[in-house]
């Protein structure tokens, strides 16, 4: 009996029928135990996971399938599915409005926010908020904000984002990532749909700063937005090797926002080594970090000509010598001894020794003769003759490709005989003949010198190698940050050098360089005259600029 008075003093909220029932040896922590016995009923249901989802086929319906899924999953209370709430319509001008409208259109605007937040905790209740398609309804955008993402939802996720078709971008703000959730959700994004190159991970600062892993070689995002995620110069570090290094770059990340983080000097200067060698990479923000003038100036230098380093020549040459085997290896067996003589003497005589190339292609059985070898052309005595004998004529439709065959049709034409005949450009010559070996070959040469820049053309200087500079990049925001004006002149020597660069590629294609710099709210005055220069070069460049005076005159002329 006294057991029981110390039992029900202890819990005053202990049911007497409970324990009057239970036997003289039930205690405070056996009649515990009997009260909490209803909520164990989640677990059995829990560990059905592994078999219960896999049971259900999605449907492509979003709100459907993750319902289905988290109620298989034993979820009883989860994020609801609906649609991003957009902001009200600003009233557009017009001739009659007056000032009732507007009166109602305010209360309108404040009656349809009253009935949409049912209470003031609806707004922070977690969502899935998404965007569709006006047409089809179906799931463009998915938009987390605010609550944390656990495993076990991204689990359902997997099963329930790959069936949307059209899905375009994934935003998660302040959704508590961690370095192992992060790598979940990487290996979740290769199942989705190939429209999905958008990923938007803000507010989630990682202890192990593994966002780079977002930007791996086989990864299809094109826009990563990383802004208020605490990245240091470490981070920055495994951004900018995830960027480029000597050996492999990312090849389809277009857009990169590092905004609001915690980059300095140092880690400023891992991105533009990163920048260095890649040629995908258009927008770049650093808005609001910690860069100062040493930062700026790595930034700046790597656009304009900058040396290479003595391990980019080693790669350099590594690569040309490579491009070189392999190209001897495409060649037919009978005539590469022949096509690396005539080579070597197209280099040093050019038009000198057209005779003795026309020998060498009649004993190596060829079907043309050097046409647009420079200055072959004039001396048609003696060519035309042995071009005759070969009875092949101007136009040769035989197959056997050769080395010569692509150095006559000059660098930028290139043809393949089984199509079609070769026609030469006319008398090219010089460095224009020096890497053409054989059609195929030059093909895949062609691509590798757009996609490798240790394959660009070189400006060789006082013994050294300089690169032309990253002219792919067209935007950088380096808004709120700390550079002086020491940092100031070395972005104007960069936009002075684009500037001009751009002005000698006017009527020819190719990348010119930055369309737009931002570089306010920093350590130097608004009215420093390096500022107001750079503010001059680059407005004629800057696009929304140009489209607002067209505008304005297109508005002039009609007035």
């Amino acid at each position: 009996m006294s057991g029981e008075v110390s039992a029900t003093g202890a819990s005053p909220r202990a049911p007497r029928p409970g324990t009057q029932k239970s036997s003289s040896t039930v205690t405070k922590k056996g009649d515990r135990g009997a009260k909490e016995k209803p909520a164990t009923v989640l677990p059995p249901v829990g560990e059905e996971e592994p078999k219960n989802p896999e049971e259900y086929q999605c449907t492509g319906a979003l709100e459907t399938d993750f319902a289905e899924l988290c109620t298989r999953s034993g979820y009883t209370d989860f994020p609801k599915v609906v649609l991003r709430p957009r902001p009200h319509p600003t009233s557009l001008p017009s001739a009659s409005l007056s000032e009732k409208p507007t009166l109602d259109d305010q209360w309108l605007s404040g009656s349809c926010s009253l009935n949409s937040l049912e209470s003031k905790y609806v707004f922070f209740r977690p969502t899935i908020q998404v965007e569709q398609e006006p047409e089809d309804k179906s799931v463009k955008e998915i938009y987390i904000r605010g609550w944390k993402v656990e495993d076990r939802i991204l689990g359902i996720f997997s099963k329930c984002l790959p069936p949307l078709s059209q899905l375009q971008a994934i935003n998660l703000w302040k959704v508590g990532l961690t370095d192992k959730t992060l790598a979940t959700l990487i290996a979740l994004l290769p199942l989705c749909s190939p429209t999905l190159r958008k990923v938007s991970l803000e507010g989630n600062p990682l202890p192990e700063q593994s966002y780079h892993k977002l930007m791996a070689q086989d990864s299809r995002i094109a826009h990563l937005s990383l802004r208020n995620n605490n990245i240091d110069d470490h981070g920055a570090q495994l951004l900018g090797q995830a960027l480029s290094t000597l050996h492999n770059c990312n090849r389809t990340l277009v857009s990169l926002n590092l905004g609001f983080n915690h980059i300095g000097d140092e880690g400023a200067g891992y991105i533009a080594d990163g920048l260095r060698l890649n040629r995908s990479l258009l927008w770049l923000s650093l808005a609001h970090n910690r860069i100062q003038d040493k930062g700026a100036l790595k930034l700046a230098e790597v656009l304009r000509p900058f040396e290479l380093t003595h391990t980019e020549v080693v790669e350099r040459r590594r690569l040309l010598l490579e491009k070189g085997t392999q190209e001897r290896l495409r060649s037919p067996s009978s005539s590469r001894h022949g096509d690396s003589k005539t080579d070597r003497e197209k280099n040093q005589l050019v038009g000198v020794s057209s005779v003795a190339l026309v020998d060498k292609t009649d004993k190596m059985q060829t079907v043309k003769t050097p046409k647009s070898l420079g200055k072959k052309k004039e001396k048609s005595g003696e060519v035309v003759k042995k071009e005759e004998k070969s009875g092949s004529g101007q136009s040769p439709t035989q197959g056997t490709p050769k080395k010569e065959d692509s150095t006559k049709a000059g660098k930028g034409k290139v043809t393949i005989p089984e199509q079609k005949p070769i026609k030469g450009k006319g008398p090219k010559t010089g460095s224009k003949e020096k890497r053409s070996i054989l059609l195929e070959s030059e093909l895949v040469a062609e691509t590798t010198e757009m996609v490798n820049p240790l394959l660009e053309p070189v400006e060789h200087r006082d013994g050294k190698v300089f690169m032309p500079g990253n002219k792919v990049l067209l935007h950088l925001n380096l808004l709120r940050n700390r550079i002086t004006e020491v940092g100031l002149e070395g972005f104007l020597i960069a936009v002075q050098y684009q500037a001009q660069f751009s002005k000698s590629k006017s009527m020819s294609k190719g990348p010119v360089g930055l369309l737009w710099l931002s570089l306010a709210k920093n350590c130097f005055s608004v009215q420093c005259p390096m500022y107001t220069m750079i503010q001059e070069l680059m407005l004629p460049r800057d696009p929304i600029s140009k489209a607002k005076l067209r505008e304005e005159e297109a508005m002039a002329f009609s007035t």
